[in-house]
């Protein structure tokens, strides 16, 4: 029986349909949907992006927290999502209330006085040790801050002044070989945080802060800590001072659980 040759480089089987190739970074499909494998990066990538509206105001106190619009957004699943807002809930940022709902906390006036108590006796420590121990190049470096400041004013970036802020007081700690006393008040100011966002929009506010900033600088300048720390006390009391006006322009943001007016008698 003659048995029929099979062509070269043909085969008898299907050929197997070319595959399209995957993007190196794609994340694996799941049913066919792409979606985000679970994993603690997750978590904090969610909670990182909710912080930061939380905390610019994007997200204003009273905003639902819908995990079901998270989860979709990010293709991922509940988990990381919960994480992330009970984090939140730790940090005293949003409120869960069973069979209500999760929401943007309100500012507790309670919170923001005790903060604003303790990032002043924080910040005289790190403004004293920078009049003593600042280099010339780094008080140029304050002051090309504070120019950086007066220009996003001028251009109404309120985002780029709020980070140029913090790179003044960032910049002062520091100077002062206390780099680590920053990173503290970085977690205690968390609602201080939300408060001055509210702040910065009103006329001339940014101006005044900035005036307020030249006086801390030119008095390190000067080496003279005790004049640097006064202007830095007077820097940080406004916030306290003016807690009464913001309250009554957003009754709504805050949790009224302190008397506002110690406050201004106590100044």
């Amino acid at each position: 029986m003659a048995v029929r040759s099979i062509p070269a480089g043909s085969t008898p089987e299907r050929k197997a349909r070319k595959r399209k190739p995957r993007a190196r970074n794609a994340p694996p499909k799941i049913n066919g949907n792409t979606r985000l494998p679970d994993s603690p990066k997750n978590s904090q990538l969610v909670y990182r992006d909710l912080l930061q509206a939380i905390i610019s105001m994007e997200m204003v106190p009273g905003t639902p927290i819908l995990e079901r619009e998270i989860t979709q957004r990010y293709g991922i699943s509940r988990t990381p999502v919960r994480e992330a807002v009970l984090r939140l809930a730790r940090d005293r940022l949003v409120d869960v209330i069973p069979k209500s709902g999760t929401f943007v906390s309100r500012i507790p006036l309670s919170d923001l006085h005790e903060a604003i108590v303790a990032r002043e006796a924080l910040e005289t420590v790190t403004v004293r040790a920078a009049t003593e121990k600042a280099s010339e190049s780094q008080i140029m470096e304050l002051r090309a801050i504070v120019q950086r400041q007066r220009e996003t004013a001028e251009a109404g970036h309120a985002e780029a002044f709020h980070q140029a802020d913090d790179a003044f007081h960032a910049a002062i700690a520091a100077a002062g070989r206390l780099p680590g006393i920053w990173d503290m008040i970085r977690q205690i100011r968390l609602q201080v945080e939300r408060y001055r966002r509210l702040t910065l929009p009103q006329p001339g506010r940014m101006m005044l802060v900035i005036g307020e900033h030249n006086d801390v600088l030119e008095a390190i300048a000067r080496r003279n800590a005790d004049e640097a720390v006064e202007h830095m006390r007077l820097h940080l009391n406004k916030l306290k001072l003016d807690t009464a006006i913001f309250r009554d322009l957003w009754p709504d943001y805050f949790v009224h659980d302190r008397d506002v007016g110690d406050d201004i008698s106590a100044n």
